[in-house]
């Protein structure tokens, strides 16, 4: 049995429609609306993300990553992910993917982020998820 690696050996290419679909269709629809099940629904149950910029790491889909989110949609009473700018990787089972957020928190002002993730996909979910973002981490844990 091989031990999965992001981009390691193994992988199964999937059509390049369907990393576009489910970053932006299903993940950031689901994020945009602030429905936790189809956001959840992109992930593996053991999967991981990462906020680079800060090393904050969120471990598990049903603990850690629920939280986060949890957390992300009650401090911010608007979100939006646009303009994106794909690039895939099929043979990696990955994409990358550039956007804008446009993100306000509750009774406060709008803040604008220029932000990239990463997704390594297993079993057609997202497995490590990598963000990068361009100011403060809006991605804190939240009480699992």
């Amino acid at each position: 049995m091989t031990v999965w690696t992001p981009a390691g050996p193994g992988q199964t290419a999937l059509p390049y429609p369907f990393y576009v679909d489910i970053v932006t269709k299903r993940y950031f629809d689901g994020v945009d609306n602030k429905n936790l099940t189809q956001v959840l629904d992109c992930f593996t149950p053991d999967a991981i993300l990462t906020e680079v910029t800060s090393n904050t790491v969120h471990d598990g889909r049903d603990t850690a990553i629920r939280a986060m989110f949890e957390r992300l949609f009650s401090d911010f009473s608007a979100i939006w992910h646009g303009n994106f700018v794909h690039v895939v990787d099929p043979e990696a089972n990955a994409v990358n993917s550039q956007f804008t957020v446009l993100i306000t928190p509750n009774g406060g002002d709008e803040l604008r982020y220029e932000n990239c993730n990463r997704f390594y996909l297993k079993d057609r979910l997202f497995h490590r998820v990598f963000v990068y973002m361009s100011g403060d981490n809006l991605l804190q844990p939240g009480e699992a």
